[in-house]
């Protein structure tokens, strides 16, 4: 069933856990992330991210993962990832999504906060949550990040949220999750990333929004473990999980190969399926931080 992102994160923050939010360019990688959800009794976050246009259209796979949201036992918040223009958040709260992101990171603050007010405008007119981002994580989905000592933490360009503009930008703007930048960064690490906490609970003792992970995937269990309990909510997920599928499938072709057996498309994408399955059912149970099923 739909569950809005507010709703989904107020259940994250009563039971100490976050949310897994996955990127679904696929049908496979979105019935794997319900599937894993109504297996573990936990609920799920599926998103399209703006960048992942070009892989799958929001036209096409957004009725899809809302239709599969709809009729789900599990909870499921349908969500618009990295949204970066107002036009197209429209568009995805027109095909039933009830969370989108606008991503202003790149501009000013000034300009950041007018256009995640303008956002928050808009989604008042649907049963919609808001996620803003302030700070930058340095990089994009699908970069590879380098362990250069020299380097910012959290990789070349990465700006960490300043805790007291942060109190500022949710008064300013209504966002109803804050997406902050404490060295997590999108794509693979070569080297272990390195969080500060200092600055996560800082955050968190300025403002009362869930907090947003972002760059989620490659952190230790440990690490998520500190960062669900110094306030964040959900947690979003995906080049590992995509990483680990494609590896599933050169392993499969590798094995038919050798043993001169043809190898079909379906034969990929049920084991793209499989090991999306294996990874999302896992990383859901370390994002409940030991709370309970709920369904």
């Amino acid at each position: 069933m739909l569950v809005n992102l507010r709703d989904i994160c107020a259940i994250a923050e009563q039971n100490n856990m976050a949310i897994a939010a996955f990127n679904t360019p696929s049908l496979e990688a979105v019935r794997a992330a319900i599937d894993a959800a109504e297996a573990t009794g936990y609920p799920v976050i599926i998103q399209h991210a703006e960048c992942h246009e070009d892989i799958a259209p929001l036209d096409v796979i957004g009725p899809a993962m809302v239709a599969l949201a709809e009729r789900s036992s599990a909870l499921v918040c349908v969500h618009l990832d990295h949204g970066e223009s107002l036009s197209y958040i429209r568009r995805a709260l027109e095909l039933g999504f009830n969370g989108v992101m606008l991503d202003g990171s790149a501009l000013s603050y000034d300009e950041n906060v007018a256009n995640s007010a303008r956002a928050a405008a808009m989604v008042a007119n649907y049963d919609c949550g808001l996620e803003c981002e302030l700070g930058s994580l340095g990089a994009r989905e699908g970069d590879v990040l380098n362990d250069d000592p020299n380097a910012p933490e959290g990789g070349a360009g990465a700006i960490y949220t300043d805790p007291d503009q942060a109190s500022d930008f949710i008064a300013a703007t209504g966002a109803d999750l804050l997406a902050c930048s404490f060295g997590t960064v999108h794509g693979l690490y070569r080297g272990e990333p390195q969080l500060s906490f200092e600055v996560l609970d800082q955050i968190r003792a300025r403002v009362g929004t869930p907090l947003v992970m972002h760059g989620g995937s490659g952190v230790s269990d440990e690490d998520y473990r500190k960062a669900i309990d110094a306030g964040i909510r959900k947690i979003n997920y995906y080049t590992y999980g995509v990483k680990y599928a494609a590896e599933s499938v050169c392993g499969l072709v590798d094995e038919r190969r050798a043993a001169e057996s043809p190898v079909y498309w379906h034969d990929m994408t049920i084991a793209a399926y499989e090991r999306l399955l294996a990874d999302f059912t896992d990383v859901m149970k370390v994002f409940a931080n030991g709370a309970a099923p709920l369904a």
